[in-house]
């Protein structure tokens, strides 16, 4: 295929994919937030659009135009960030599926880029598409999917812009990562509170600090949370490939149930 993305070919193409039945179609999903002062406002999404971008090229697969906005209510704190409210974001997804539903479409694996904060609405959303529309729906997500390799990599506990985002984006954006830049900030202990999906310690969910406490922090913090100074291209090489690996793996699983 000359290109990936849905948005271009013309709906006779599509439907010529649809009928050769090479799904399922991949959604890519992140944030625009404050990613400390190293990395761009864009980092959730360009992540999830990599990984999808070059699934699909080794699967035959069909990518969405990106939803390039998230929930984010707690880096509003610092400029730049576009945060979408979750009850908004739940009917977009939904809308998005079942417009590709109309058309036959019956397989969808949506690769989220913003992690535990997008998680939630989009559970929502794909339960109720999969009630409602009779498709099948999965939620890629790189903490989930890379816990196999992330302690061989001596990857800290997942925080933000830490050292795990930003290896990811040496390897797939380096232009726009200013290691110059970058600080380490090791958040407060907080009892029976860790919400890295590879802790087995016991731990309170996740809920999102407040802008307030955010921009109190970010004096010092500058934004991150964790530690990107021990980031490298090489790490988000390995990291990189090992998702994209998985990713096509749950396509290719998608494509044999079809």
């Amino acid at each position: 295929m000359r290109s990936v993305w849905l948005q271009d070919f013309s709906w006779q193409e599509i439907e010529s994919f649809r009928d050769a039945g090479r799904g399922p179609i991949l959604i890519p999903v992140g944030s625009v937030e404050q990613h400390g002062m190293h990395l761009p406002l864009g980092t959730d999404s360009m992540v999830a659009i990599s990984l999808a971008e070059e699934a699909a090229k080794r699967s035959n697969a069909i990518v969405t135009p990106p939803l390039w906005f998230g929930w984010s209510p707690h880096h509003l704190a610092l400029p730049g960030t576009i945060s979408i409210r979750a009850e908004m974001l739940i009917e977009v997804m939904f809308d998005i599926v079942k417009s590709l539903a109309t058309h036959g479409f019956t397989g969808f694996v949506v690769i989220n880029g913003h992690r535990m904060v997008n998680i939630p609405w989009l559970q929502i959303s794909a339960e109720r598409a999969q009630r409602e529309l009779d498709v099948r729906m999965a939620i890629f997500d790189p903490s989930y999917m890379s816990k196999e390799l992330a302690d061989e990599l001596g990857f800290g506990e997942i925080g933000h812009a830490e050292e795990i985002e930003t290896s990811h984006m040496l390897h797939v954006m380096p232009h726009l990562v200013r290691m110059d830049r970058a600080r380490n900030h090791g958040p407060e202990e907080t009892l029976h509170y860790h919400i890295d999906p590879r802790s087995s310690r016991d731990t309170l969910c996740y809920v999102p600090t407040t802008a307030k406490r955010l921009k109190e922090v970010s004096r010092v913090s500058g934004g991150t949370g964790g530690r990107p100074k021990l980031a490298s291209s090489e790490k988000g090489k390995r990291l990189h490939e090992h998702l994209v690996d998985r990713l096509v793996e749950v396509i290719h699983e998608f494509q044999r149930k079809a």
